[in-house]
């Protein structure tokens, strides 16, 4: 079973660069949703507590089955704890051996980042240019990369209601060639913009994006609820947008939906991708991607993991002897016999 650890994973993003890691990412994805009947799909399992939620989230084929851990607990940056973590395994369907299990931090970092900016592909206007960001945390600038890959020449206005997580995705980006630009308020940081983010992770029902914000055009990207109860768009809002999720019953319970319900919904992703549905069709019509992030991101970026590691462009920590090797495979009892 390989292993990769998250230094392995963050010294091989930092190596390729995450502006020539993203298109592969995002085509690998654009693949996997195409073909989206082959799949046993299924909302995750989500165990929730007063601080946060833990869940399982498994997702599989004929081939690989897939499976990703992951927490989400927004008190935790002040005990200097990680908001989201997770990690992930993939196994083998016909013997059911286990093949890898890596850090799955990052991984859902990228994996969220090129989801959103597939989404955009169907859902934005091609000659977006002007980006808004609102949440600079442990997403954003994963997701500055990935649209900067699709919208070359872009530029970000971003905005924070925390100064120190303002000035974090500034520093990080200083060195890039992406133009980045603060802004005092959500409505600055939208004003103009062809594409606005929304990347926030306080467990409320939010009303982030007021009515009068809205301008024909825009696209949405609501990357910031995945929880009972916690929403960043007033049902007014989205009433005003034709809205695409990943996957319709896990979106009805922690998407932003759960303020109006399934006829709200134009279509899955994945039905713009295979071409069964249109995305944006004229200028001027308003889209939202309600993402919640579903496992089948998951299996696709561990797939791509492993077929970077077969094809020797990415080497695991080690291997790890997870599975006992037997002369006999009946004889288990052999392990401990001595």
């Amino acid at each position: 079973m390989l292993f990769f650890s998250i230094n392995t994973i963050a010294q091989w993003l930092k190596d390729q660069g995450l502006a020539n890691v993203f298109p592969g990412i995002i085509d690998h994805l654009a693949a996997d949703f195409r073909r989206w009947p082959d799949f046993h799909k299924s909302a995750r399992h989500a165990t929730y507590y007063p601080d946060g939620v833990i869940e399982l989230m498994p997702c599989a084929d004929q081939n690989y089955y897939a499976f990703k851990y992951v927490n989400g607990h927004p008190n935790n940056p002040a005990l200097g704890k990680l908001n989201v973590l997770g990690f992930g395994v993939l196994t083998d369907a016909h013997t059911g051996y286990p093949l890898l299990i890596s850090e799955m931090t990052l991984l859902t970092a990228v994996r969220t980042a090129a989801t959103a900016a597939l989404a955009a592909r169907y859902l934005a206007r091609q000659d977006s240019q002007r980006i808004a960001l609102i949440g600079t945390g442990a997403q954003a600038e994963f997701v500055t990369w990935a649209l900067s890959t699709q919208y070359q020449g872009c530029q970000i206005h971003y905005y924070d209601t925390d100064p120190q997580a303002m000035r974090k995705y500034h520093d990080n980006l200083a060195a890039s060639s992406i133009p980045v630009f603060p802004a005092d308020s959500i409505a600055a940081a939208i004003h103009g913009a062809d594409i606005i983010v929304t990347a926030t992770a306080a467990k409320c029902r939010a009303d982030l994006i007021q009515s009068l914000m809205l301008s024909p055009g825009q696209c949405y990207l609501g990357l910031g609820g995945d929880c009972p109860g916690k929403t960043e768009f007033s049902s007014e809002v989205l009433q005003q947008c034709k809205i695409v999720v990943e996957y319709l019953p896990q979106s009805l319970v922690e998407g932003e939906i759960q303020n109006l319900g399934p006829d709200s919904v134009h279509a899955e992703l994945w039905e713009l991708i295979a071409g069964t549905k249109k995305g944006r069709t004229t200028p001027e019509e308003i889209t939202l991607f309600d993402s919640v992030g579903f496992a089948l991101e998951d299996y696709s970026i561990l797939t791509w993991l492993y077929k970077l590691a077969e094809n020797g462009d990415i080497c695991p920590d080690s291997v790890l002897a997870i599975v006992p090797d037997l002369a006999d495979p009946k004889d288990l009892y052999g392990l401990v016999k001595a």
